[in-house]
Formats: structure tokens, C-alpha cells, sequence
């Protein structure tokens, strides 16, 4: 029997025009640009500024243009999947907003919480979903308003995100490209390292919580660079040694974007020269579920049939993964 495998047959990203650079931050918070561009490598991050605008937002634009680049009808979707950190509500879910906004009436919808890692792991299922013979038509699309949860008076957390999405449209097919192989983990020891006080059911909003500035994220930086350093490498060279992948016959690492510092350190253990590393953090900052296919997106004239890929994440929780992907089609002409 002939193997179905969930390949990615387009891309598309947005991101909001407002662009916060470092030297605008640097008037916020005591902060410079040597000092940002030195220890996290961002020099700007774009913010979506618009009153009454959330994650879904951005993500129904990225949905449209990947509907119109890949031709596709909104009602031949058959499943939507947006990992988000910052969803418009509490519920409904934002893939149901995003869905009604590009008219997409004939996809059941949900998302996904894997904070940084919610790419890799929506990926994931979504290509289960494909190979299993459920579904035709997927779109993952990661969408983050990570501005609505920053505290810009905390100079540790605000240089380091910004708001984006960016979507991927999966089919089947039987060629030997797609997703071939994941690999994914989570542990909650992490928790108490990055996460947001307040705001869920353990600590509902009241005055006291907003008060106490708990509805940001909350992170320990040295010890979250700490784990993610080490798993974000660990779990590459896993996937590099099981599929003997290596520097030669590996096209890309596609790193989430949270540091440029993680990204070198994880592209070093796997051997591979800078140039076959996918950085664009520089412009866009940390954009969590966004970071992976925006990479794709922005870079995707560089992509060819057959490139081997491995994507690779780490975030809150912990979560961590890598996916070895086998880019399905050429640059257009």
C-alpha cells in the first residue's frame, strides 16, 4: 500500500506595519540597541497597534493570501489549526474566528497552546490527520499578538517579541516529500520558569492581579536559555542521526526565532555552516507560533522539491521538537 504522507504545498505570512525598532524601545526602557542586538540578535519587531485588533486578525490575513496564492477555494478547507499563546478570548477558539473571517464554513477548527513550540506540534497533527486519510485540505496557521502580554516597563522581556502569522497549507501526497518523521516533548518542570501568573482559572483577573502587573509574560531568562540551548540541539542531532542526515544532504535549519544566540549554538551541534541556517529574527523578533512559517515564507524562493529541512523549537511548558520535512515543490517562475 502506498504511503500517504502530509506534505506543505504553500505559504504565506503578515505581519502589521508598525514597526517598534530598538532605538524607540531604548526611550521606553533602560535599554540600547549594542545591548539588545549583543545578547538576543533583534534590531526591530513589528506591533500590531490597531485598537480592537487580536491574533485573529493577522491570521485570517496570512489565510488569504495563501488561499489566493495557492489557489484554493476557502471552501475546500477541511480543518484549520492556529497555535497561539495570545487567542482573541478565552473561547471561542481563534481558528473558529479566523475560519469566519476568510470563510472557511466547511472545516471543523481548534487551537493548539505549545507556546513556542505550537508550530512544530499543530504540524504535527494536522499531517496525522493527512496521512490518515481524514482530511485534504489543512491549514496550520501560527498567529501571535505577543505586544497584548508584553510588560514594556520589564527591559528583560520586552526587547524580545513581536506580533505576526504566518500559514501553511498541507495535502496529501505520495511522492517522498512532506513531513517525514517527528519528533516532539514536553515537561512540565518548566512551568515555574516561564509562564503567565494570572488570568486562568488558578488566578482569575481581579484588580489585584492587574495591579500586580501578572497578566504578562513571566519568564527566568538564564534558566530557560539554559534548557533550551541544550534540547533545542539535542532534539536536531536526534532527528539528524536517526535518518542519517547530514551537513552535506541537509539543506536548512528552519530554528524558531528566539535567540540568536540558541539558533547559532543549535546550528553549530549539527554541524552546519551559517548559511544553511534560516535566520530572520533581526526583523521580527520572537513571534512564537508565527516564527517557524514565517521563516518559510520569507525565504520560500530559496526552497527546492526534495530539500531536506528540520524545523526545531523549544517554549514554555517546556515544549520542545524537531520535524524532518522534505520541501514539496519548486520556486515559481
Amino acid at each position: 500500500m502506498t504511503k500517504i504522507r502530509a506534505a506543505i504545498t504553500g505559504v504565506a505570512g503578515y505581519v502589521p506595519p508598525y514597526i517598534l525598532n530598538n532605538e524607540e524601545l531604548s526611550r521606553m526602557v533602560d535599554t540600547t540597541d549594542e545591548w539588545i542586538m549583543t545578547r538576543i540578535g533583534i534590531r526591530e519587531r513589528h506591533i500590531l497597534k490597531e485598537p480592537g485588533k487580536g491574533s485573529s486578525d493577522m491570521g485570517a490575513e496570512a489565510v488569504k493570501l495563501l488561499l489566493a496564492k495557492t489557489k484554493t477555494s476557502p471552501d475546500e478547507i477541511d480543518m484549520l489549526i492556529c497555535p497561539t499563546v495570545t487567542p482573541d478570548h478565552v473561547f471561542p477558539a481563534t481558528a473558529n474566528i479566523i475560519s469566519h473571517k476568510t470563510g472557511i464554513n466547511n472545516a471543523f477548527s481548534f487551537d493548539i497552546n505549545a507556546a513556542c513550540s505550537g508550530f512544530l506540534f499543530a504540524l504535527q497533527v494536522a499531517s496525522q490527520f493527512i496521512e490518515t486519510g481524514f482530511r485534504k485540505k489543512v491549514i496550520v496557521v501560527g498567529a501571535e499578538k505577543m505586544s497584548a502580554i508584553t510588560d514594556y516597563t520589564d527591559r528583560t522581556t520586552c526587547p524580545l517579541f513581536g506580533d505576526a502569522a504566518a500559514a501553511v497549507m498541507l495535502e496529501p501526497t505520495t511522492e517522498e516529500v512532506g513531513v517525514m518523521d517527528t519528533i516532539l516533548h514536553t515537561d512540565g518542570v518548566g512551568f515555574t520558569h516561564l509562564h503567565m501568573k494570572a488570568g486562568g482559572s488558578v488566578k482569575p483577573p481581579s484588580h489585584e492581579t492587574v495591579d500586580a502587573r501578572e497578566h504578562y509574560i513571566y519568564q527566568e531568562g538564564q534558566a530557560v536559555f539554559k534548557w533550551a540551548v541544550s534540547k533545542m540541539a539535542d532534539v536536531s542531532v536526534e532527528m539528524m542521526e536517526k535518518h542519517n542526515l547530514t551537513p552535506d544532504n541537509l539543506a536548512w535549519l528552519v530554528p524558531h526565532q528566539a535567540n540568536l544566540r540558541i539558533i547559532d549554538a543549535t546550528g553549530n551541534r549539527m554541524g552546519l555552516p551559517p548559511e544553511k541556517v534560516m535566520v530572520n529574527i533581526e526583523k521580527y523578533g520572537n513571534t512564537t507560533s508565527a516564527t517557524i512559517p514565517l521563516c518559510l515564507w520569507e525565504l520560500e524562493n530559496r526552497l527546492h522539491k526534495g530539500d531536506n529541512l528540520i524545523l526545531a523549537a523549544f517554549g514554555g511548558g517546556f515544549t520542545w521538537g524537531s520535524i524532518w520535512l522534505k520541501w514539496a515543490y519548486n520556486p515559481a517562475e
